[in-house]
């Protein structure tokens, strides 16, 4: 928050959160059919700005987003040639998994753990307001089955409070 403003934001009790500021809500804790929704945590909005877009892409598309532009280039960039997810892509840890544009900066943020998409949610690419507004309820962003899971490797609510006040 560069401007001085201050902003509040929620953290969902029923959540875990990633360093990357994703929130993972478990679904199905089956080994078989376990199935873990995705979504941005309100810390994004609040620290970065409104969120103006959000772009669900593939892993190895990354590289346009990791183009660091002058002051002198056209920052109004084309999303549009950037190949979507789809149901059943696979992504590894560290794949490029979303695009966040705030009114202030691009986040990128990779995928917590090797995964297959299972479901995603078009409406925040059409309307990213979802996220500004709901982002623990219809802002969420994907469903995946992960591949390997284990409860500890994410923070719980009151550690997540705990890294945020560190950062």
């Amino acid at each position: 928050m560069n401007s001085g403003d201050y902003f509040e934001f929620s953290i969902a009790h029923d959540r875990q959160y990633t360093l990357d500021h994703l929130w993972v809500q478990l679904l199905d804790d089956d080994k078989e059919e376990m199935t873990v929704k995705l979504g941005i945590s309100e810390f994004i909005r609040a620290e970065y700005g409104e969120i103006v877009r959000v772009v669900l892409t593939k892993p190895e598309d990354d590289s346009e987003f990791q183009v660091e532009m002058g002051e002198d280039e056209n920052q109004n960039d084309d999303d549009s040639s950037v190949t979507p997810l789809s149901r059943g892509d696979e992504l590894d840890v560290d794949d490029l998994m979303i695009t966040i544009r705030t009114t202030n900066e691009r986040i990128l943020i990779n995928a917590p753990f090797p995964c297959k998409i299972a479901q995603l949610n078009g409406d925040v690419e059409d309307n990213p307001d979802l996220v500004n507004d709901e982002a623990y309820g219809d802002g969420w962003c994907m469903i995946v089955k992960p591949h390997e899971w284990d409860e500890d490797m994410h923070l719980n609510e009151q550690e997540y409070i705990e890294y945020l006040n560190e950062i």
